[in-house]
């Protein structure tokens, strides 16, 4: 038997020591890491792991957000590996050990893995209505725009053959929104 140890950030500039240390200090002999966002089922560090698992073998995950992203996303997870013979842990909801068999484990998991959905489609649900009063209320939603006087100077400097690089830090634009603000005026 092999214990496997599964983590995942979203993004690049987070950082997965905390899963790490945690996984290495259950037991796991491989670690797999993904940068990559929970909500795509195709994952390199993932399938990887389910191309290398085998039937007696053991996955542990700090905790369900670093596997799968909904429900059904976790169920299918868990049928798979168990069609491989492969169990499934988390330290962090201690309920969640597949490797056991045992029925109750599988209610619990059911019936957690759906009470996660919820709350997260709940604060989805908050952010998306917080953001639509906000609009109505006339605030700006995202980045913030770059000034005028700025971009006047960008495009100047461009038009003069000036490097993309100097631009940005002469004129404190980003090549971003030069390239857009050029694109706009049908210049590039």
């Amino acid at each position: 038997m092999t214990v496997y140890g599964y983590a995942r950030v979203s993004t690049k500039g987070q950082n997965l020591s905390r899963q790490i240390k945690a996984l290495n200090e259950a037991g796991c002999e491989t670690i797999l890491k993904d940068k990559i966002t929970g909500t795509k089922r195709e994952r390199p560090a993932l399938d990887e792991l389910f191309a290398t698992v085998k039937e007696g073998d053991l996955v542990i995950i700090q905790d369900l957000t670093r596997i799968s992203r909904s429900t059904q996303d976790l169920l299918n997870i868990v049928n798979e590996l168990d069609a491989k013979g492969v169990g499934l842990k988390s330290l962090k909801e201690s309920w969640l050990d597949t490797s056991s068999q045992s029925p109750q484990s599988r209610l619990m998991l059911t019936i957690f893995a759906g009470l996660a959905q919820f709350e997260r489609d709940i604060t989805s649900e908050r952010t998306k209505e917080g953001l639509e009063v906000a609009k109505e209320n006339g605030k700006h939603i995202g980045r913030p725009k770059t000034k005028n006087e700025k971009v006047e100077h960008a495009i100047t400097l461009w038009k003069q053959g000036t490097n993309i690089k100097d631009i940005e830090k002469l004129a404190g634009v980003s090549k971003t929104s030069l390239y857009r603000k050029l694109k706009e005026r049908g210049l590039k």
